[in-house]
């Protein structure tokens, strides 16, 4: 298990979402990063928020589908 961490550049928080290792994670980032751009957004994965206090608050989302739509809202 570990957090897919969404953080737009010069912002406070960011959306978090739970999720597994693996190359679905990868191929999620990348598409993400199409749609969102990669200039302002910053995509982390971390093993838990607790040990991670530079990314607080964290506004945690229940699907894929919440993050994807949080992620390019954060972007515009």
């Amino acid at each position: 298990m570990c957090y897919l961490i969404a953080k737009k550049s010069e912002s406070t928080g960011c959306i978090a979402l739970q999720t597994v290792h693996g190359q679905h994670l990868v191929d999620l980032k990348k598409e993400l990063l199409q749609k969102a751009g990669y200039d302002d957004i910053q995509l982390v994965t971390i093993s838990r928020p607790s040990a991670y206090g530079e990314y607080e608050p964290y506004h945690f989302v229940d699907t894929e589908e919440e993050f994807e739509q949080a992620v390019i809202e954060i972007a515009k």
